[in-house]
């Protein structure tokens, strides 16, 4: 049998592209290193001619502002810039036209672009693309308000002509002073954002005296074992005193060393008392008997237990943390406007023999509401065939046709505002109806076309789909779902499981990997699963957790989590009999579209066996894609997930089989969507959560105490065929040799082929492929692809059948 470094070039390539190296480019890699490579090659590029611009600069201005077609070749030598004309005419545009010499950090933040895509080190690239264009701005405006005027004989202005701009600009506003000011604020504030050592250091500047003493205040606070030694019942100040214990395991009590003591001391004063002194002997009452039938009450003894106290100190997110936008969520309303689409609305339909009786507007963040009550005698099926010319009067996209709306006798026209308003999470979270929510899993996704907050409890859903085009807001709803959870729940009550084919969604939540994540314990060194063979363990090991739960729910002759979860805190539970307390567990699977691709039924099957049992005990499920079609979204899917989220697509048959109904292809986008639980879909503007704000979240939670470990997931049962003894072929079927010879010579490991050629049935056909892979002809299976060959000539073959 061939060796398993020599299947790679035995087997034969699926197609061209998979031969040449282009399937999966973008996720390959090599790719991305020579991607890193190519950018290094830029930025070193643009340091040469940034440098080479601030001798030649002088020189090459005239000919860089007067660029003409020819020039762009440098046949005469003209430009003097190491860079010849790109290098002299980018760095006359970042240098001259833009930021200075700050422009000099541009080349700084490719390079560590090129060193994380070559994977040299691991660096948050957003984080310091943020840092660094902050830097780049307050430097330019700092450098053209004090170095320009002191070297004003360059050819070139140091804070660059737009910071140039900027800082007159606030200098018209606030004047010199108040720019002063308001740059110095600025410093302090990125300082601070870069070290906390920045406080202590104003601090002392500011109250020399009083920085040894906080700095003493801030260890103490911070120190575990202090503050564990405050916690602990009994202390020992006096060593000897350590070694008077009462073993109580070895049946030893107090009572029993009391009265050893008391009888010698006895003996020993009996020897010197006389004879000749009277004793008074008098009976001890007997004690009182308790009413009470039981021997200990735990009631009295216990106090109910408290699942967030090894994290008694942790703090929510609070508010400040998000972004706060002007006329946030507020609609807004123009009174013409509304006018002009009245009155186009009634015209058209008049114009196709419709009368209506009256029409009311209910104006939302970006949608308004019309309301027609169409005369006497009017079918609905004729308003309803007119969306397309009152889309066509109205000159707007996204026409919605409601007819007739739900519990009224009216027909409603969704029709886009002409200046539509963002929703922000800050307004969503900070609102009266999710403060005070009771939902065990609360979710606030937006506002409706009523500007009311729209909630969801994901415990009762129990399960939710997500879909939608690219760059309609689906990836936004994800965090504005992770949001809205972090908010509401303490680490000890949820943890998620969080799934990103793509590498990129989900990165970001990294640093709540001991707070909130759970993972496989194989899978600690990345909490944020990407791989599809990880995907598939944790599934598994998700479907374990799921069996392990419902055996103590049995034990506990309880219903679901939540009836658990009551009678472990009230301790009606032991510990010592395995149970403990259950966190909700949420599992958000980004681009479910690539991992059906990939493993197909390996995912499938998981997912819709979690869908189907894990309510009960709180195990719930958020699957996104991007491609809303049936071979992704199954019917085991669509049946298991009654939860659905519909954003933008681009057909009609796309919107049937999320919602299945028309209406997501004619919604506008940028976070527009249609949320689907009961009868009929709800349009809702889903709040808008920018990256920054994501980070802020993550920052102030990753910045508190966690636990020492993530949530641990068990580890997942393993296959019957894979603890056979792949050694054991059994009885070697008749037709053994001659499918193996088959699949040889057609480089294709099938099951269906082998059915074909032979006639036989799945089954018959399904034991060969198994032994022909515990003999090393073909590989494990891969999903929906065909087996790997592994060998290649029948010389081989010929080989491995005298061994068998």
């Amino acid at each position: 049998m061939k060796k398993k470094s020599n299947k790679k070039s035995n087997r034969s390539s699926g197609s061209i592209g998979e031969a040449l190296g282009f399937s999966k480019i973008f996720q390959n890699e090599r790719m991305n290193f020579i991607i890193g490579v190519i950018i290094a090659g830029i930025a070193l590029y643009l340091i040469i001619s940034f440098i080479s611009f601030f001798n030649t600069g002088a020189v090459d201005q005239s000919i860089i502002e007067h660029l003409q077609d020819g020039d762009i070749e440098n046949k005469k030598n003209a430009i003097a810039n190491s860079g010849h004309a790109f290098g002299a005419k980018a760095s006359h545009f970042f240098i001259g036209k833009c930021f200075g010499i700050s422009a000099c950090l541009i080349p700084a933040f490719l390079i560590l672009l090129s060193l994380r895509l070559m994977k040299v080190y691991s660096i948050n690239v957003l984080k310091y693309f943020f840092i660094l264009m902050v830097i780049m701005l307050w430097c330019s405006v700092a450098f053209a308000k004090f170095l320009t005027p002191l070297f004003s004989d360059l050819h070139f202005n140091l804070g660059g002509e737009r910071g140039s701009d900027i800082m007159i600009y606030i200098e018209n506003i606030v004047g010199s002073p108040g720019l002063i000011i308001l740059l110095f604020i600025s410093a302090i504030a990125l300082l601070t954002y870069l070290s906390n050592q920045t406080i202590f250091i104003i601090r002392n500047l500011l109250h020399p005296k009083k920085l040894p003493k906080i700095s003493m205040e801030i260890v103490d606070t911070n120190n575990t074992e202090e503050s564990d030694t405050e916690d602990t019942v009994m202390t020992f100040d006096n060593p000897s005193t350590e070694s008077i214990e009462w073993n109580t395991d070895e049946g030893q009590h107090p009572e029993d060393i009391v009265g050893t003591y008391t009888r010698e001391e006895a003996e020993s004063d009996n020897e010197d008392i006389g004879e000749d002194i009277g004793i008074k002997i008098e009976v001890a009452p007997e004690e009182e008997k308790a009413d009470s039938e039981r021997l200990v009450d735990n009631k009295k003894d216990l106090s109910p237990y408290d699942p967030k106290k090894d994290l008694s100190r942790y703090h929510y997110p609070t508010l400040d943390l998000l972004k706060k936008y002007d006329n946030d969520g507020q609609s807004f309303v123009d009174q013409n406007e509304q006018e002009q689409n009245k009155n186009r609305i009634i015209e058209v339909l008049r114009q196709f023999g419709v009368e209506i009786s009256s029409i009311r507007a209910t104006i939302g963040p970006t949608i308004t509401l019309y309301e027609i009550t169409p005369a006497p005698g009017i079918r609905i099926s004729k308003i309803k065939n007119l969306g397309d010319d009152i889309a066509l009067s109205l000159a707007a996209k996204g026409i919605r046709i409601i007819a007739p709306i739900p519990e009224k006798g009216t027909i409603g026209i969704e029709v886009p505002n002409a200046k539509p308003r963002i929703v922000s999470m800050e307004s969503i979270l900070n609102s009266k109806k999710f403060q005070e929510s009771t939902m065990e899993l609360p979710i606030a996704l937006g506002k409706t076309i009523t500007n009311e907050v729209f909630m969801v409890d994901l415990a009762k859903l129990p399960h939710l789909l997500v879909a939608g085009a690219t760059g309609q807001g689906k990836s936004v709803g994800l965090n504005a779902i992770i949001a809205s959870l972090l908010y509401k729940k303490h680490p000890a009550e949820l943890k998620l499981v969080l799934v990103d084919p793509k590498k990129v969604e989900f990165s970001i939540y990294e640093s709540l990997y001991n707070h909130f994540l759970a993972c496989t314990p194989d899978n600690e060194e990345e909490p944020i699963i990407t791989d599809k063979d990880k995907v598939i363990t944790t599934l598994n090991s998700l479907c374990k957790e799921m069996d392990d739960r419902y055996n103590l729910l049995k034990i506990a002759q309880a219903r679901n989590i939540k009836e658990y979860n009551e009678k472990f805190k009230a301790r009606k539970l032991n510990p010592l009999n395995g149970h403990r307390f259950m966190p909700y567990i949420v599992v958000i699977i980004d681009e479910f579209g690539d991992l059906i691709l990939t493993a197909g039924r390996e995912v499938e099957m998981p997912i819709t066996r979690i869908a189907q049992l894990a309510r009960a005990v709180g195990i719930h499920m958020v699957i996104a894609t991007q491609r809303p079609t049936a071979t992704i979204i199954t019917g085991n899917i669509k049946a298991n997930f009654p939860g659905r989220m519909a954003f933008k697509v681009s057909a009609a048959i796309d919107s049937r089989v999320i919602l299945d109904r028309t209406g997501a292809n004619q919604l506008v986008g940028r976070g527009d969507m249609l949320f689907l639980h009961d009868t009929e879909p709800i349009r809702v503007q889903c709040a808008f959560l920018d990256t920054p704000e994501v980070e802020n979240i993550n920052q102030y939670i990753a910045a508190q105490q966690g636990y020492p470990l993530p949530f641990e997931l068990p580890e997942p049962e393993m296959a019957s065929d894979e603890s056979e003894d792949k050694g054991d072929l059994g009885p070697l079927d008749p037709l053994f040799e001659e499918a193996a010879r088959m699949i040889i010579q057609s480089q294709q490991g099938s099951t269906s082929l082998i059915q074909r050629k032979f006639s036989i049935g799945y089954n018959r056909a399904g034991r060969l492929m198994d032994q022909m892979e515990k003999a090393g002809v073909v590989g494990p299976a891969q999903g929906s692809k065909p087996r790997e060959v592994y060998i290649t000539d029948e010389n081989s073959l010929q080989q491995l059948m005298s061994k068998l």
